[in-house]
């Protein structure tokens, strides 16, 4: 727990730094809700909470036949499946009271009925920031940057920040003629790096999409410089305004961020990055760790209008996410925790009951107002056993409070590590273990 709160720490302290205020949402959402917002994969992995009561007793007999159906007649409420519908929900449930731009950030739990395995967990925490209110694509420059400070500041060697933006996507979906098949094409496409090269160009065919289509994105992968993509792109989607608006957002975004530059982060340009999710409708954003196998650790991108569908037009945002769970695996993985991250009490003052108690308390006072982390073995026990006690909580000092110590005022202070032990008065005491 200690390793989260670390993480969660530095997270919240890099969120505070660029303005986010912190927000909290029910984890309980209506089914409706949440509803085709995540594509029909997604969908799938909302988990439903039944109904109050005699939850069958009003459903029809042809209905009990079909469990996907009769999941609507007997569920009304659902876990959260993401923060950000539940965000957009909470944004147009208040447009009277919030001031826009609003910068939030929120870390909380999230569920999903997913095979549980590494990287993927039925519940798990995301740590997400999103700005509502605003068109401006410095934002989406500014949540770059943000993800290059928080992994850096948990000293990942090094990631790379994956960028595409859901306009360019269509614009191809349009000028190969397949628009109407485009929410199918972006679920495929987001299986690339997973299923490979050739088992996209089958599912792809499968799904009525020309060859052609794959092709452009074939080609794309091919390139390495982002100028030569960028120029490419320009010659494919010259004929697509949905498409050359998404280059020129995507260049403005790529631009800005090399002007700034990144700490250890590593920008990379990936026509192929979709991010199935329905409501990402400009830029969209994937991180993963360099030298561990974990998939993306991160993730985001723009949704134009995701408060719409709850009565507020015309509201834009972009938020990011971090997956906390699986950022934990790979520092783990890695060896990254700082020892500051793992360290509980530092010092364990033991005590011999009586008089040696209400010193070693009164001690525990002064020792905690200097700042220090410190406890008092409760009972009365042997001096083997409060020793063990610090071990097994690897506890590096212990004070030893008896008799004599009271009466001299001089404590017996033992590193446990090197068995090095040493008289030192109180000031002495607070003074060595503040250094």
């Amino acid at each position: 727990m200690r390793k989260r709160n670390y993480l969660f720490g530095v997270i919240r302290t890099a969120f505070e730094k660029y303005g986010f205020q912190p927000l909290e949402t029910p984890s309980m959402e209506n089914l409706s809700t949440l509803t085709g917002k995540y594509g029909e994969e997604g969908d799938q992995l909302i988990f439903k909470i039944l109904n109050n009561g005699d939850f069958l007793k009003d459903v029809a007999s042809e209905k009990l036949s079909d469990s996907r159906k009769l999941s609507f007649e007997i569920c009304d409420r659902a876990l959260r499946y993401d923060l950000t519908v539940p965000f957009a929900r909470f944004v147009a449930m208040n447009r009277n009271a919030v001031v826009l731009p609003l910068r939030r950030y929120q870390i909380q739990p999230v569920w999903r009925a997913d095979r549980p395995q590494r990287g993927r967990f039925r519940e798990f925490y995301q740590c997400d920031a999103d700005v509502v209110g605003t068109d401006s694509l410095w934002v989406e420059v500014e949540l770059v940057q943000l993800f290059d400070e928080v992994l850096s500041n948990l000293n990942l060697p090094g990631f790379s920040i994956v960028v595409n933006n859901r306009k360019i996507l269509a614009g191809i979906a349009e000028a190969t003629g397949v628009a109407e098949k485009f929410m199918g094409l972006t679920v495929v496409l987001d299986k690339w790096e997973k299923i490979g090269e050739e088992a996209v160009q089958k599912e792809l065919s499968e799904m009525g999409i020309p060859d052609e289509t794959f092709q452009t994105f074939k080609k794309l992968n091919v390139l390495s410089d982002f100028n030569d993509k960028m120029n490419f792109l320009k010659s494919v989607l010259v004929n697509s305004e949905t498409g050359m608006k998404g280059i020129e957002e995507m260049t403005f975004m790529w631009n800005e961020v090399m002007k700034s530059g990144l700490n250890k982060g590593e920008l990379v340009f990936d026509v192929s990055l979709a991010r199935g999710l329905n409501y990402y409708t400009g830029a969209i954003f994937e991180v993963k760790a360099k030298g561990v196998q974990m998939g993306s650790i991160c993730g985001g991108g723009r949704y134009d209008d995701l408060t719409g569908i709850f009565g507020w037009k015309g509201v834009s945002g972009v938020g990011i996410s971090f997956g906390a769970d699986r950022i934990f695996e790979v520092l783990s993985e890695l060896n990254l925790f700082p020892e500051s991250a793992t360290s509980g009490t530092q010092v364990l003052l033991v005590q011999f009951g009586g008089e040696t108690t209400s010193a070693a308390f009164q001690l525990l006072k002064q020792i905690r107002k200097a700042g220090i982390s410190c406890e008092m073995y409760p009972e009365e026990a042997k001096l083997k056993k409060q020793f063990k006690y610090a071990d097994d909580n690897k506890i590096p000092f212990v004070v030893v409070v008896g008799e004599d110590e009271v009466k001299s005022g001089m404590w017996q202070v033992r590193n446990m590590s090197t068995s090095d032990q040493q008289a030192l008065s109180t000031d002495q005491l607070i003074g060595s273990l503040s250094s």
